[in-house]
């Protein structure tokens, strides 16, 4: 499966749905906190029009999302 960049729009959209919230901005890094499959979890969005693949990778690893899940909530978005 070809996984595409994103924008931090789409991933702050998409982990909303999943109940994060965002807690605090500092500079260009947004940091949401949320409760995920039995998880407690903190993750940290760059505020970038284009996310790259091994960061948005990072990301999803953090929010316990595989790239499957995102892709499905992401088309939805």
């Amino acid at each position: 499966m070809k996984f595409k960049p994103y924008s931090y729009r789409v991933v702050i959209k998409v982990l909303s749905k999943l109940g994060f919230i965002v807690i605090r901005q500092r500079g260009s890094h947004i940091v949401l906190k949320g409760f995920y499959k039995e998880k407690k979890r903190t993750v940290v969005v760059p505020k970038h029009k284009e996310i790259a693949i091994g960061t948005l990778k990072g990301i999803l690893f953090q929010a316990g999302l595989t790239i499957e899940e995102f892709s499905r909530l992401a088309g939805k978005a």
